[in-house]
């Protein structure tokens, strides 16, 4: 059986307990799941995302599906939150993102340069704040500094903190790949260790066995044990897996359900959601808040 962590069973402090169960209990699904937007694309991918969608380029889509779709909150970057969140304020919960990066240099020895800081998210009225590591970078030293100087900010300010952790580097494309278990299943495990709140992550792909280290490359799991893997090595952190790159309403649904089913806390779709016309991306929000009212905790 999946291992269910929930918010009683985390050590937090009241002010991350308090923002926790805003999150959790009074918006979205409100009940216990999260159903998280985020428009963090723009700067780590550049307007390409927004093409097959020329609406969603404005913020503005964006915040008006999380508010009416009933999100659990949006996550954004420090100048659109400054830009377009103040007629959305109280509305929909802010995930501010602390760094980023653009998608222009090669991902072979990866950082995500801070751009706002846990004060800023507090200014904002955030009810979280968002960090990317890149696990298995060869810069992994400035990036763990970095994160910790994030971790006493945030622990200081009662603020909780997700992580986006994501494999990456030369290392991790030798050792099987950034989709495999091995690297989603380390990722997972750092993000704990590190002393992240949440953790956001990407389902594993199964496949490339041989290149992963062992006893990785003589594990014989299904995708929906592989997925309950990870969620464990998340111990007393909460999970959420992302949607990834564009796929079938039916594979969507189908993803979605596999990840609450092994133990996830919830969802954060972003592309999967906004690169559709306003009325298709309610009508799949819509969906996905059926799959997830039946695993509330």
């Amino acid at each position: 059986m999946p291992t269910y962590t929930k918010l009683d069973d985390m050590t937090l402090s009241i002010g991350k307990r308090t923002r926790l169960h805003r999150l959790l209990y009074q918006f979205g699904p409100a009940n216990g799941t999260l159903m998280f937007l985020p428009i963090d694309q723009g700067l780590e991918h550049g307007p390409v995302d927004f093409f097959v969608n020329p609406a969603a380029l404005d913020p503005e889509f964006q915040l008006t599906l999380a508010v009416e779709g009933g999100y659990s909150g949006i996550a954004l970057h420090v100048g659109l939150a400054r830009k377009y969140m103040d007629k959305y304020a109280g509305r929909i919960p802010l995930i501010l993102k602390l760094n980023g990066k653009t998608a222009i240099p090669d991902d072979d020895e990866p950082i995500s340069p801070q751009t706002a800081t846990v004060e800023d998210a507090v200014q904002l009225g955030a009810d979280a704040v968002g960090y990317t590591i890149y696990v298995g970078s060869p810069r992994q030293d400035e990036d763990f500094r970095q994160f910790m100087e994030i971790g006493d900010e945030a622990e200081h300010f009662g603020m909780p903190v997700i992580v986006w952790s994501y494999p990456r580097g030369a290392a991790i494309e030798a050792k099987g790949g950034r989709e495999s278990l091995y690297a989603v299943d380390y990722a997972a495990r750092v993000a704990c260790e590190l002393g992240a709140d949440i953790v956001k992550i990407n389902e594993p792909v199964l496949g490339n066995e041989e290149k992963q280290p062992k006893p990785y490359n003589t594990l014989q799991e299904d995708l929906a044990a592989a997925v309950a893997r990870v969620v464990k090595s998340a111990g007393r952190t909460l999970v959420l897996f992302s949607g990834g790159s564009k796929l079938g309403d039916e594979d969507l649904i189908a993803k979605a359900q596999l990840c609450l089913e092994a133990g996830a806390t919830g969802l954060i779709f972003g592309r999967n959601m906004w690169q559709r016309p306003m009325d298709d991306a309610l009508a799949m929000t819509a969906r996905i808040k059926e799959v997830m009212a039946g695993y509330g905790r």
